[in-house]
């Protein structure tokens, strides 16, 4: 079994910066994406970026474009997510995934591992 572990979430103020951490854990798991994701209350989880492991090519939803940036660290077989410039409108529950096999990665349904979440809360 494979756990992701997020870390890295907190309160700040529009302009600001946060770093999120996503950790696996369990049995060697590198997979073929690590996707971040969010959800605001009443509202879907929506797409925000995604690598993929072994190239390491990655993929922005258009907010989050210019300002967040997506890395990973194979040795420690964690992903990142630097945001920075952050908005009001970021403030959500932002959510690490990984996906096992090659496929579509901006669709949740298509991971197969999640984290149990960070709240990210960007004041005004």
């Amino acid at each position: 079994q494979v756990q992701l572990v997020e870390s890295g979430g907190g309160l700040v103020q529009a302009g600001g910066s946060l770093r999120l951490s996503c950790a696996a854990f369990g049995r060697t798991f590198s997979g073929y994406a690590r996707g971040w994701f969010r959800q605001s209350p009443g509202k879907e989880r929506m797409f925000v970026a995604a690598i993929l492991w072994s190239g390491g090519e990655t993929y922005y939803a258009d907010p989050a474009k210019g300002r967040f940036t997506i890395s990973r660290d194979g040795a420690r077989n964690t992903a990142y997510l630097q945001m920075n410039g952050l908005k009001p409108e970021d403030t959500a529950v932002y959510y690490c995934a990984a996906r096992r096999a090659i496929g579509l990665i901006t669709t949740p349904g298509q991971y197969d591992y999640w984290g149990q979440g960070t709240q990210v809360t960007v004041s005004s």
